[in-house]
């Protein structure tokens, strides 16, 4: 890849970091369970098909995944990445329209929980440049037996965090995620909520500082989440709920998730896109 700009290896060394502070915890948490479950780290690098002159080719990441007895599956994926995209694709990314030159860089996370008394969780935050500069992201929270106290627990915090830069940010971006994860063939929504934004630009600084105070957010309560709830008891029958809640979740990635057709488009990594899959599921 060309040389990254300070904005651009700003944001890059945030994501980084933060991947590094969630992964530390999450590994804490197996150990407290007795598990010496720890992270399996993969390189990968993008060649970018496209070719184009002068594009910020190439680039990649690293995907990060975790098997353990409290994560049945969890992935913790950075990349950074550029080139240009191709076709008619181009014309439905902000910015690109004309020029289809881009430049992205971000974390993704899903964790798939053993007990279904412990939410699944999504969390992806990344800036993006094409003829515009961008910060986008979020986090929602899957219970497959949803529980009020863990769901206001985990909205709060992400409604501290966006309170502390905007008090409009947090009813506009919590609809935003209501409208976005959901399942329409289904009828329902994919979770509990959370939040989601995106075309977050005009003041680069104020958009880091939020982006980085999600990143926060997230690490400081779904932990929380995970160590209230992984010791609880379950039944056969919860965990077959677990199961076919999970094949709801696969539905939506697969059709719906933005994320993952930005992936697929832009040459990216097939395991680190997919990683969002359950290890095991179940259709009724």
């Amino acid at each position: 890849m060309q040389p990254l700009d300070p904005q651009q290896l700003a944001a890059r060394t945030w994501f980084e970091s933060l991947r590094d502070s969630i992964c530390a915890e999450f590994e804490a948490i197996e150990r407290e369970a007795g598990s010496d479950a720890a992270f399996a780290y993969t390189p990968w690098e993008r060649t970018d098909p496209s070719g184009e002159p002068g594009a910020n080719n190439g680039g990649g990441g690293m995907r990060g995944v975790m098997k353990g007895k409290v994560f049945e599956k969890v992935g913790v994926n950075v990349s950074t990445v550029g080139g240009s995209f191709e076709g008619e694709f181009a014309k439905t990314i902000h910015g690109a329209g004309e020029d289809p030159k881009f430049f992205a860089t971000g974390i993704s996370l899903v964790a798939h929980m053993a007990n279904p008394h412990v939410p699944a969780v999504h969390m992806n935050t990344r800036f993006l440049c094409t003829t515009k500069r961008w910060f986008g992201g979020g986090a929602d929270l899957n219970p497959p037996i949803p529980c009020d106290d863990d769901t206001a627990d985990f909205h709060a915090a992400l409604e501290a965090a966006c309170d502390a830069h905007d008090p409009t940010y947090y009813p506009r971006f919590k609809q935003w995620a209501d409208d976005y994860f959901y399942i329409p063939h289904r009828k329902v929504h994919r979770g509990v909520g959370g939040i989601f934004y995106d075309h977050l630009e005009g003041d680069w600084d104020a958009g880091f500082a939020f982006t980085q105070d999600v990143g926060r957010a997230f690490l400081d309560v779904f932990p929380r989440l995970v160590r209230r709830r992984m010791g609880l008891p379950f039944s056969d029958a919860e965990k077959a709920q677990q199961l076919v809640w999970r094949g709801r979740y696969a539905e939506f990635n697969l059709i719906y998730d933005r994320g993952t057709l930005f992936g697929l488009k832009t040459g990216g990594n097939i395991d680190a896109i997919l990683m969002s899959l359950p290890p095991l599921a179940a259709w009724e």
